[in-house]
């Protein structure tokens, strides 16, 4: 079942998706990507922050995000390590909340 780190980074990245979507849109309306330009601004820390901590949910660091620099395959490995079941116990990055 899904465990609430993962969860918490699914529904993150699910709003965000969502809230891009709607500013694009809306910048195809007025001719302008600005809105969405500046979402994507603000939010990049975030969600690399939330990244990070769901990397460090399953044992990996957060430079594993760094993979994305390889276009296709680093994306697609991102994308398992993001979706993998937290580690049992205790990892180099502290105590798994979802086994204590």
């Amino acid at each position: 079942m899904w465990n609430e780190e993962r969860k918490d980074y699914w529904l993150f990245v699910l709003t965000y998706s969502l809230i891009y979507v709607a500013l694009k849109l809306i910048g195809l309306l007025l001719g302008t990507d600005f809105l969405s330009f500046l979402f994507g601004l603000v939010i990049f820390v975030p969600s690399i922050s939330y990244a990070t901590r769901r990397l460090h949910d399953v044992g990996k660091s957060g430079w594993w995000q760094l993979i994305l620099i390889v276009p296709v395959i680093g994306l697609i490995v991102l994308v398992v390590f993001l979706a993998q079941d937290s580690e049992k116990g205790e990892n180099a990055y502290g105590v798994s909340p979802k086994y204590p």
